[in-house]
């Protein structure tokens, strides 16, 4: 039932939640509703649409979760360079996440070309 926790590209994304969560604890009070609500809920979003994809049954309900997975990646990246522009984030802060994510956009890459390469889900 667990077959995506041993999946290199789902353990990523846990770090990535963990470190975000860490990050963004030293954000104002004033950004709980707004920044650091929406770059915890983008970060979450990567694993558990990686988990759902993978729950599914049917190849191309699993590669769309896989590409939601992903625009969620996206959407991360995009609010830490907001934090970082708007000076709630130092660069030299943000360098080792930004690595986070540039290989988890390489993973989540792999892993979606692997499962539109194969005939069959199963």
């Amino acid at each position: 039932m667990t077959a995506y926790k041993s999946l290199e590209v789902w353990k990523r994304a846990m770090m990535i939640v963990k470190e975000v969560y860490l990050l963004t604890k030293s954000y104002p009070k004033e950004e709980l509703f707004s920044l650091t609500s929406q770059t915890r809920r983008a970060a979450i979003s990567i694993p558990a649409n990686i988990a759902e994809g993978i729950g599914r049954n049917f190849k191309k309900d699993t590669i769309q979760f896989l590409h939601v997975s992903r625009g969620s990646l996206y959407e991360l990246e995009t609010h830490l360079d907001i934090a970082v522009m708007v000076g709630l984030l130092d660069v030299e802060v943000y360098k080792p996440i930004e690595t986070l994510i540039a290989e988890e956009y390489r993973l989540l890459n792999g892993l979606i070309k692997s499962y539109e390469n194969r005939v069959e889900l199963k």
